[in-house]
């Protein structure tokens, strides 16, 4: 489970992060990353790693995620499963993520029937084409 400082709870956070963030579509996954507004988008990705206790004071804000799993994806018990999997992922990378970043992930229909494996393969996919600056994916042309 995801601590509650890095979910995004509110459908004002959520599009927010959709319409600033860049969009990836990898398999049965699409990631919209905004890496907040300090961000240099050129620059190499710094980590940083979450307080330990509660009550500690970090100097930037963590890194936070939203997942969306519409009912095209299944019922409501697939539905969750799909949730739970990639909660579990998502919270295994939050930490290499920047400071301050927002990341949603919405599951297509095709991860009801994904493994594991696949979703998580997908789902780094899409985070390092999110993380890659589309000024260098265009200088490559």
């Amino acid at each position: 489970m995801l601590a509650t400082s890095h979910r995004l709870r509110h459908s004002s956070e959520f599009a927010a992060a959709m319409r600033a963030g860049r969009r990836v579509n990898r398999g049965s996954v699409v990631v919209h990353l905004d890496l907040g507004p300090d961000a240099d988008r050129s620059g190499p990705i710094v980590t940083t790693k979450p307080a330990r206790d509660a009550g500690a004071e970090s100097s930037s804000p963590p890194s936070r995620a939203g997942f969306v799993v519409s009912k095209a994806v299944g019922g409501a018990v697939v539905r969750n499963l799909v949730r739970r999997r990639l909660r579990h992922l998502v919270r295994e990378r939050l930490d290499t993520l920047p400071a301050g970043s927002t990341l949603v992930v919405r599951a297509l229909p095709s991860a009801a029937e994904a493994p594991y494996g696949r979703l998580a393969a997908d789902l780094d996919a899409a985070l390092t084409a999110a993380r890659t600056s589309r000024r260098t994916s265009r200088q490559r042309r």
